[in-house]
């Protein structure tokens, strides 16, 4: 058996074809569904970037491996302690371990170790390349010469694991411009009015309507062609979507090439090939444009698409973390799963998970409860947004995009939210019998992104006709000033 690992950053699950979305941004991801399973309902378990790839290396949560924020204290392993082996556990029990020790050949291309300085991810994989000299962002025409180069010397032998990572979708959206705009004429998705640009447009933090690029408009220096400088119009919130999907495409058209180069290695009927990423993207929902800054859906539910010899095709429905996925793919391999995993294999054909628990600490510091049709989300640092409440909750059945908060109209079920979350923190916290690292985060100053932004980004908002939005977040973060 060969493993292709196609990690393609910042993919949001209703962005891709086989998931219901309205352009063809995914031909290539939507044809291996088709043959293989999609899994409808995955969500990573800690999320952005960081924490993400942190909890799938090591198959374990955030709140055990500490891992939580892009920055301080939690954006290290928790150090083992007198309990350290000769061999680390992080590394004898990561997921790319689980092969090499298994006598698989494994390799990760990705400059994703080097960007977050997270040597960890490396563990198990026999070669780490980051061919691009980057610290991330690199197009699929970047990394693709260096995939194909190790297929070609490698691809026909047996057991290997390969995980390739693009950055496609990700913000700043680069695409080169001569690939054009496959979406010119198509329309953004439908629930995104002029109403939901309008009421954004007056909200507060980083990323919002009047600040896509971070605390003001022009954080990252003047914007790409395919990013405005605002969501000032529909024109520029399509612009906005425009350039995420296609970034989307230009990723899966480099999926595309990958699998003709399995197929003229005459290999790709016995590759067993996997498309997922770290985390989502919110256009809109909470207030949030072009980032990743919640524990909540837009965020938080990410595809996973597995095609491989013996997998019928279907769709999974239930829950999942995107720990179980991997956790099934090493059972696939016939190897052993780590007791110590929170992942979990998954039977395809049954149920999932009762709940999930998500966590987000690089932006804001959030917890969400997913359960039956909602979305509970419990917050202790609003990141700068002021319009979120300490506690929200959303049909995400009936209203995907978080429009509607219906805590208030709907207690029980907020309080039952709450109550599997208090559970759920306990005995993770009981398991580890440290400090909950969200707690550290809070400690330290808050969010990474947002520590030290508070007292100008005040300024902005009274300058630019927020002043009320001011007055809440002095109110709430007034030893941040």
């Amino acid at each position: 058996m060969r493993i292709l690992y196609l990690d393609i950053d910042t993919l949001r699950a209703d962005h891709v074809g086989c998931y219901g979305y309205h352009r063809s941004t995914t031909p290539n991801i939507d044809a291996l569904a088709a043959d293989g399973v999609r899994f409808a309902n995955v969500y990573a378990s800690d999320v952005p970037c960081l924490p993400s790839r942190t909890a799938l290396i090591t198959g374990t949560f955030g709140i055990r491996n500490g891992v939580v924020n892009h920055g301080g204290t939690a954006a290290d392993l928790r150090s083992l302690g007198r309990k350290r082996e000769f061999v680390s556990r992080w590394s004898s029990q990561s997921w790319a371990g689980r092969f090499y020790n298994a006598g698989w050949h494994t390799a990760s291309l990705s400059s994703f170790p080097f960007r977050h300085s997270a040597t960890w991810w490396n563990a198990g994989f026999m070669e780490a390349m980051n061919l691009m000299r980057g610290m991330g962002g690199e197009r699929a025409d970047q990394v693709l010469p260096g995939a194909l180069d190790w297929l070609e010397r490698r691809g026909r032998a047996d057991e290997w694991f390969l995980h390739v990572h693009l950055w496609d979708p990700h913000t700043p959206y680069n695409t080169p411009s001569e690939y054009g705009n496959p979406f010119a004429s198509d329309p953004i998705p439908a629930w995104h009015t002029e109403e939901v640009r309008a009421r954004n447009w007056e909200l507060s933090g980083p990323h919002s309507a009047q600040e896509p690029w971070g605390f003001r408009p022009d954080e990252w220096g003047p914007p790409p062609p395919r990013q405005p400088w605002d969501a000032s119009s529909m024109d520029a919130v399509q612009q906005i979507f425009d350039g995420y999907d296609v970034g989307i495409r230009y990723a899966d058209d480099a999926l595309g090439t990958l699998l003709n180069k399995l197929a003229d290695l005459g290999v790709l009927d016995d590759t067993v090939v996997l498309v997922s990423t770290d985390h989502g993207e919110a256009f809109g929902e909470l207030g949030v444009y072009a980032d990743h800054q919640a524990a909540d859906e837009a965020t938080c539910h990410i595809p996973a698409v597995l095609r491989g010899p013996g997998i019928a095709p279907q769709v999974h429905d239930g829950l999942q973390y995107h720990l179980d996925v991997a956790a099934t793919v090493v059972q696939l391999a016939g190897l052993r799963v780590p007791r110590a995993w929170d992942g979990q294999p998954i039977d395809i054909g049954g149920a999932g998970r009762d709940h999930l628990v998500v966590s987000q600490g690089a932006w804001s510091c959030q917890r969400g409860v997913r359960f039956g049709d909602h979305l509970y989300l419990r917050t202790w640092h609003d990141g700068y947004h002021g319009h979120w409440n300490d506690e929200m909750l959303f049909d995400v059945a009936r209203d995907p995009h978080e429009t509607i908060d219906t805590a208030g109209t709907d207690p029980a079920t907020a309080k039952l939210g709450a109550s599997i979350l208090a559970e759920w923190t306990a005995e993770q916290l009981e398991r580890t019998q440290l400090d909950d690292p969200l707690d550290t985060v809070r400690t330290e100053g808050g969010p990474y992104h947002v520590r030290r932004h508070l007292p100008s980004y005040v300024e902005r908002l009274r300058a630019t006709g927020r002043s009320h939005w001011a007055d809440v977040l002095v109110d709430r973060h007034r030893a941040e000033m």
